[in-house]
């Protein structure tokens, strides 16, 4: 018979993380689904607000590195923007691929209005102040595969402030997610929310994970 440490190393493992003012549970469809194809997920939890985006880029790394095994991303909005950022500072041995899920990738229009008031920056936080301040992120040049899902349902709280580039999915516009150098992108007809429980977005994500690229 063989070992459950055996069978932890042989597994594929994948690493979700939530995004702004989110307590993580609300990714538990997608993580079910992604249990369901074979995957192991591990939520990672982290102060969305009073900690910068280098500080929980390093937390990010340091729970990577405990799992066994290859070990794969996902990401929901600035849970996508904190992976992309702990790639920029680390190089994980055994990382595997890695999925953006309507992620502000070149900053965030919604995120620029609201810290431009003194009130706004308590409430967006530290690592939207640092992806505002930053520009965005760098253009995408690591040897991982990066897929980027993008919604166009535009239903949200985003578009009450006023501005936001169409199409958008109600918080953050498409062209907000294109990071340059993705190895694909896909634009779904869900919100900013939605694709969180969308089956669609479930199964681009699995099939990503596992062969690189989208389903056509």
């Amino acid at each position: 018979m063989r070992s459950r440490n055996a069978s932890e190393n042989e597994a594929e493992h994948v690493v979700v993380v939530h995004g702004l003012w989110m307590p993580g549970w609300e990714t538990i469809f997608l993580r079910r689904r992604l249990e369901a194809a074979g995957f192991k997920t591990h939520p990672f939890v982290y102060p969305t607000v009073g900690c910068g985006l280098d500080e929980n880029a390093d937390r990010l790394a340091e729970f990577a590195s405990a799992l066994p095994g290859r070990v794969h991303f996902v990401g929901h909005s600035l849970g996508g923007v904190l992976i992309v950022r702990c790639f920029d500072r680390h190089a994980l041995p055994g990382a595997g691929r890695i999925v953006c899920l309507g992620s502000p990738l070149l900053g965030t229009h919604a995120g620029r209005v609201l810290a431009s008031y003194a009130f706004g920056r308590r409430i967006v936080g530290r690592c939207i102040c640092d992806l505002i301040e930053r520009g965005g992120c760098r253009p995408w040049n690591g040897p991982w595969e990066l897929g980027i899902i993008a919604g166009d349902l535009p239903l949200g709280a985003g578009r009450l402030l006023g501005g936001l580039p169409k199409p958008h999915d109600g918080t953050v516009a498409v062209e907000e997610t294109r990071l340059p150098g993705a190895t694909a992108h896909l634009v779904v007809h869900a919100t900013h929310l939605s694709m969180l429980w969308s089956r669609e977005v479930a199964a681009q994500v699995v099939h990503f994970l596992r062969e690189g690229r989208f389903a056509a």
